[in-house]
């Protein structure tokens, strides 16, 4: 039980709730602004060079002959979470920009680590879930810009530019790929600086958080939204993890996946990554907006730690589930 406790409320959420309150209270202003922004665009490119650098090929061509289970995670990801944002973005009480963020938590990737640690928490196949997991993520910088630009509609109060796109790319794509390219050269060197990747991963966030909190705060963040309106965000990213999650479980056994592909499909074909979301949020949306925007993806993110938490722990003690 006590184990449970700290899974849901890792010592990383608590310090993203920490960076929001920080932002409310203290956010950048002025020459101050600038000079966030730099850092957090350095900290971006750091970030996706090192995960092109861990990217294993030998993991990919491993896990890539389970084509179903890929092809099932690919689906989920891509295909139905954006069906249900687009249900969801329609939804006439929803704000253009929170609109827009519940939209845009759709289109994102699953995520790595978690969704690895929870199939191995569930005894589930591992080296599949790093296949579909890595994947999903080297599809997801090229993908959900893509996705975005096409169903992310301009007119409202929060839209998508070629020039976001252009962004995204250098931004993102170009360090991932010389990252990638530079494996054989740098590979073993990453592989053993764990605690420095954690780091540049969970600091790039903070960072990103930070300055897109701070600019909405600046902009009246907490005076557009209520209690009332996080409350009905909170429920809505309730709703749609349960549907996904019933989705992905009830596939697995319709496609007559054995229990640990089926478990893959679950973790995997569930999870939005806020590692990617947040980054790829502060390059396509307008300062201003980005707050707004990635804060259905952070009550995402917790919501969707906390049942997987449970699922995994039901999975481990019932080998039969």
């Amino acid at each position: 039980m006590l184990k449970r406790f700290f899974v849901l409320f890792e010592p990383f959420i608590l310090t993203l709730l920490g960076t929001v309150i920080l932002a409310s209270i203290l956010p950048p202003r002025g020459g101050a602004v600038p000079v966030f922004e730099t850092i957090a665009d350095a900290a971006i490119v750091l970030l996706f060079f090192l995960h092109g650098a861990k990217l294993s090929r030998e993991a990919i061509l491993a896990g890539a002959k389970n084509w179903r289970l890929h092809l099932a995670v690919f689906a989920s990801t891509y295909i139905l979470f954006p069906i249900f944002g687009l249900g969801i973005a329609a939804l006439p009480f929803l704000a253009p920009p929170v609109a827009a963020g519940l939209l845009f938590l759709t289109l994102l990737p699953s995520t790595v680590q978690s969704s690895i640690a929870f199939t191995a928490i569930a005894r589930g196949n591992v080296a599949a879930a790093v296949c579909s997991a890595s994947f999903s993520n080297l599809v997801g910088i090229v993908l959900t810009p893509a996705l975005a630009a096409l169903l992310i509609r301009s007119g409202g109060s929060a839209s998508i530019s070629l020039s976001s796109i252009e962004t995204i790319l250098l931004q993102l794509l170009l360090p991932f790929v010389l990252g990638h390219l530079l494996r054989p050269v740098i590979g073993s060197f990453v592989a053993r600086q764990k605690r420095l990747v954690t780091m540049v991963d969970r600091g790039s966030i903070l960072l990103v958080v930070y300055t897109a909190f701070g600019a909405a705060v600046v902009g009246g963040i907490w005076h557009q939204l209520s209690g009332g309106s996080l409350a009905v965000i909170l429920a809505v990213c309730s709703v749609l993890l349960a549907l996904v999650l019933l989705a992905t479980w009830g596939a697995g056994k319709l496609m007559g996946l054995s229990r640990e592909d089926a478990i893959v499909l679950v973790f995997c074909g569930s999870k939005k990554s806020l590692v990617s979301g947040v980054p790829m949020a502060g390059v396509l949306f307008p300062p201003a907006q980005v707050g707004l925007v990635i804060l259905p993806l952070m009550l995402f993110h917790q919501l969707q730690l906390i049942a997987c938490a449970v699922i995994a722990r039901r999975y481990a003690d019932d080998p039969i589930t």
